[in-house]
């Protein structure tokens, strides 16, 4: 099952923390793949769920294509990575979704399938998740039951 950090997070929301290239790279060096909210204005990319503090380079989205799941937070960050190879979605509060590699990225509390990753908002959601079929699951208490 794929464990994907929720901005970051693998032990609980750190608001302070999450998004930031610091501490995607650490839940990656734990062997984690990282849920990232992105947006793109100006010709720049940049990371934050309610807006974009951090400019990144795309080169440092290169660098970690493979552990990134890209929440695209406005059109103009789909846009730029439609011409991309890059894992990426966008979705507000829809059930399900599909991401760039038709992955099913759900909603929490939804059915699951082979093909979904779930987000989990709370530990006992993670915990009720973990063993199902799903493809994986993003939380931000993934490293709680490794």
């Amino acid at each position: 099952m794929l464990l994907i950090a929720h901005r970051g997070n693998i032990f609980g929301p750190n608001p302070e923390m999450e998004n930031t290239p610091e501490y995607i790279e650490k839940a990656i060096s734990k062997g984690f793949d990282v849920e990232i909210d992105v947006r793109y204005w100006d010709d720049k990319i940049l990371l934050g769920h309610d807006n974009g503090e951090i400019e990144i380079p795309a080169k440092w989205i290169e660098g970690y294509a493979d552990k990134l799941w890209i929440h695209c937070k406005n059109l103009q960050a789909l846009r730029y990575f439609n011409d991309t190879e890059f894992n990426y979605f966008w979705h507000q509060e829809d059930d399900f979704t599909l991401t760039s590699q038709n992955i099913i990225w759900t909603y929490p509390r939804q059915n699951v399938t082979d093909k979904s990753v779930i987000v989990c908002q709370t530990v006992q959601e993670y915990n009720d998740y973990a063993s199902s079929n799903a493809l994986g699951v993003c939380s931000d208490y993934v490293g709680t039951h490794r």
